[in-house]
């Protein structure tokens, strides 16, 4: 029996996905439980318009992040840093600091749990960090490191 399925489903597929299941195990449980219906006509229709819909919303997105990417890799971002005699900051540089300088520099809010430093910034100088934006897009942000 052929049935969409509406959300995820361990071992057998993700949502809006058409599968071939059993016809007891999807009478019985699958349908019950409302994680899938059956592949009518009329809910195969249904599955296409919604996949139209999810891909416009993709390509918008993607056109989206790679605007974004673009006005990351202008230019580099400038961070101020207290720091001592030596050169060497106070702290370190953290992705909460770095989302900061890029919602005041470029006007992109960018949430920090998506921003990771390759090595630890104690010093001042050129650094660089990665950005991702899920869908396997990421993108390289060079930003330096000053004193105030």
């Amino acid at each position: 029996m052929q049935i969409i399925l509406i959300q995820d489903v361990d071992n057998l597929g993700g949502k809006n996905e058409l599968v071939n299941v059993k016809n007891g195990y999807a009478r019985n449980y699958l349908i019950p439980k409302k994680l899938a219906v059956e592949a009518s006509p009329s809910n195969l229709k249904q599955l296409e318009e919604k996949l139209k819909v999810q891909k416009k919303k993709e390509d918008k997105m993607l056109a989206e992040i790679n605007q974004v990417i673009s006005k990351l890799q202008e230019s580099a971002l400038k961070l101020g840093a207290k720091t001592g005699t030596s050169g060497k900051i106070f702290g370190s540089v953290t992705s909460l600091q770095i989302a900061r300088a890029i919602r005041e520099q470029k006007g992109y809010e960018i949430d920090r749990k998506k921003i990771s430093i390759a090595d630890e910034v104690k010093e001042l100088g050129q650094y660089k960090a990665v950005i991702d934006f899920g869908n396997g897009k990421s993108t390289e942000v060079e930003f330096e490191v000053v004193a105030e």
